[in-house]
């Protein structure tokens, strides 16, 4: 009984965690891939939606992997511990998949900008030649 009664709060706790961390880092990380992407937000929005399927994908999947993982709780106390570092693991993916996100985005976005301030250079060079 307990076993079934753990496995369903996994499921309902994961999932509800999952869908909004994220719904909420589709949502705001919208502005930092258009300011990644040089304020293209047709590419922006492709990349984030990649970026959720993947997410969905990675966290789903260890969420069923997870699921059959530990010991069969015989008690409430059980039951909690079990779901704690079930629901920790999951967490921490989730943290992790973020932070990597972020600094890919980060990093594209100094690419872009320092590729905009290269070619304002070279325009601007070009224009005082012409003078």
């Amino acid at each position: 009984m307990y076993a079934l009664v753990t496995h369903f709060l996994y499921i309902a706790i994961s999932l509800s965690i999952t869908v909004w961390v994220g719904r909420t880092l589709f949502k705001n990380g919208h502005i930092f891939l258009i300011d990644a992407f040089r304020g293209s937000e047709t590419k922006a929005n492709a990349v984030n939606n990649l970026l959720i399927i993947g997410f969905y994908l990675v966290n789903l999947g260890l969420i069923s992997l997870l699921l059959r993982k530990g010991a069969h709780p015989t008690n409430a106390v059980e039951v909690i511990e079990l779901l704690s570092a079930k629901i920790g693991t999951v967490l921490l993916v989730l943290g992790a998949l973020h932070y990597f996100n972020v600094l890919n985005i980060a990093k594209m976005s100094r690419k872009a900008k320092k590729r905009a301030a290269t070619f304002d250079k070279a325009s601007a060079e070009a224009a005082s030649a012409m003078i």
